[in-house]
């Protein structure tokens, strides 16, 4: 068994955190791999090779880097807190040998989180089109510009339209990525046991447009206006796409494999959606 190591190397104490459980690990003779760090090393690629868990040491944000690195590989990840938010991890840092203790033993309650394959054609300045694929564990997003202009984009379910909007964008999220931006532009809180993805309009100019819920099977097809000649940027889990091109059209459909998230029991989701959306422990 191998372990790899995701903290987030910005915060000093999720880095001791991980040295902390370095040391640990090796002593129960474990082996123990660290990924490096983005900001320093931005195009290099971790080696997945024979790890079996992945921990993650931040927020949700170094969770989201950690689901980057598994992709479609299915290995389990498991979430510790050194963040601000944390909605999605399953301990922090006085817990922490137990909780990857728990992890490995196999104690813990395995969620199967449903991603994204995304496909984004765009035009280079010759004319010519370009694709780029993206995986998502949150959600693919279609913003303006740094000018702010409205955007002119249709909408298709599995080739049915549904409509031209106009407006800031569109955000297309798995269940577990409605509690993110999705959720900041009005859409619902889903449970991650659906499949089906999460639609929401951002600030379109009418009040008919709504958020709705794809089936598991469909593709979301949003294809840009070229009557509008407006900037447009499309991000994958907040990270950008085809810096400096235009987006033309994006399709996306339920990603090739699942992220395998390990937390304490099936009402982990449910208690920390009270925790952060309800503000149960504030009372």
């Amino acid at each position: 068994m191998k372990v790899l190591l995701v903290p987030n190397y910005s915060r000093p104490h999720a880095v001791e955190g991980a040295q902390r459980l370095s040391d640990w690990l090796e002593n129960e003779g474990v082996e123990v791999q660290w990924a490096h760090d983005k900001k320093l090393y931005p195009d290099k690629i971790v080696d997945t090779t024979g790890v079996g868990l992945v921990v993650s040491l931040g927020g949700d944000g170094t969770l989201l880097r950690a689901a980057h690195i598994v992709g479609y590989s299915e290995i389990p990840m498991l979430g510790l807190s050194y963040g601000h938010l944390g909605f999605l991890t399953c301990g922090g840092p006085d817990d922490l040998i137990q909780t990857v203790s728990d992890a490995l033993a196999g104690d813990l309650h395995v969620s199967h989180r449903m991603t994204l394959d995304v496909e984004v054609e765009f035009e280079r300045p010759d004319g010519t089109v370009v694709t780029e694929h993206g995986f998502a564990l949150n959600d693919l997003s279609l913003t303006h510009g740094v000018r702010g202009d409205m955007i002119v984009f249709d909408v298709s379910v599995s080739g049915h339209h549904i409509d031209r909007l106009r407006g800031d964008g569109f955000v297309v999220s798995t269940a577990t990525g409605s509690t993110g931006y999705a959720l900041s532009a009005g859409g619902p809180i889903v449970t991650p046991e659906f499949a089906g993805m999460v639609c929401v309009p951002v600030a379109c100019h009418t009040i008919s447009a709504r958020a709705f819920l794809t089936s598991p099977s469909d593709v979301v097809e949003l294809r840009i206006n070229p009557e509008r000649n407006a900037d447009r940027l499309f991000f994958v889990d907040g990270q950008p796409m085809g810096e400096g091109l235009r987006g033309m059209r994006a399709r996306v459909r339920r990603g090739a494999g699942d992220i395998i998230l390990l937390d304490r029991s099936a009402r982990s989701f449910y208690e920390s959606v009270s925790r952060v959306f309800y503000g149960r422990a504030k009372r």
